[in-house]
């Protein structure tokens, strides 16, 4: 999950602070106090405007699991979307944490242009994520899973084996086709245990943001025992872990 502020830092340190030092970093609590003001106004607006019509057009269901699937298979399913949510945020975090270090120590490239190609990688991956949604409304979200994580195996096992130019062009179709997992994962499990929607949304965020930070120390850890390279090269497997989708439980209907 790319937050604004990942996607904006590479970019921001390749165009300001690397050219003119960290004085310049202090500038930058202006554009967060504007933000704040901004969230604030629009969390006010929320409250006043679609609070309301939520909660009149809310229809009392029972809050167990999907009336046509056991509560085993439920337990199942949640694990499973687990499993694949820990494949994403590791294989993301060695995108995030190390690809300007691997850009660096394989091809050569100058802090500058390293930081740019990581702003190109976070853009698909706020692109992807935006595209998830709606692509998992109109043809389901376990194809999307499914899509989305194995899909990107081919790319992410071609990229530790590609020149520069099809590096980048391959991390942004990783970008792309992984990123948008999350949001129909996250649509899924609500399906799975309609009426908790906190609780599915407070496990698998939490999950994603505790794998993305340990996978972040793992791989760092193992990157000082081997190399860069190498930990890519063990990462590009990563997504071959989708393949688990085929054990999720159909629980929607056909699409036109």
């Amino acid at each position: 999950m790319a937050t604004q502020e990942a996607q904006q830092g590479p970019l921001l340190a390749a165009l300001i602070v690397i050219p003119f030092g960290q004085k310049y970093i202090s500038w930058f609590g202006l554009l967060a106090l504007l933000a704040i003001a901004v969230l604030s106004f629009v969390g006010k607006w929320y409250q006043q405007n679609i609070q309301p019509r939520s909660a009149k057009k809310q229809v009392s269901k029972s809050p167990g699991a999907h009336p046509a699937i056991s509560k085993n298979r439920v337990i199942i399913a949640i694990v499973i979307l687990l499993v694949l949510i820990f494949s994403k945020y590791f294989y993301m975090a060695s995108m995030t944490s190390y690809f300007t270090f691997y850009l660096i120590d394989r091809f050569g490239v100058s802090v500058q242009h390293s930081q740019i190609y990581l702003f190109v990688f976070l853009a698909s991956v706020a692109a992807g994520t935006i595209l998830g949604g709606p692509l998992g409304d109109r043809y389901g979200r376990k194809l999307i899973i499914w899509v989305s994580i194995l899909g990107a195996a081919p790319f992410t096992l071609l990229l530790p084996h590609m020149n520069l130019p099809v590096t980048i062009i391959l991390s942004v179709l990783i970008g792309l086709i992984i990123s948008s997992a999350f949001s129909a994962i996250l649509v899924y499990a609500t399906e799975l245990i309609p009426g908790k929607v906190g609780m599915v949304a407070g496990l698998f965020f939490g999950f994603a943001f505790g794998m993305g930070g340990i996978g972040s120390a793992v791989l760092g850890s193992l990157a000082d025992k081997t190399s860069i390279e190498h930990v890519f090269s063990i990462c590009a497997y990563l997504p071959l872990i989708g393949i688990i989708t085929g054990f999720l439980p159909n629980i929607e209907g056909k699409r036109s």
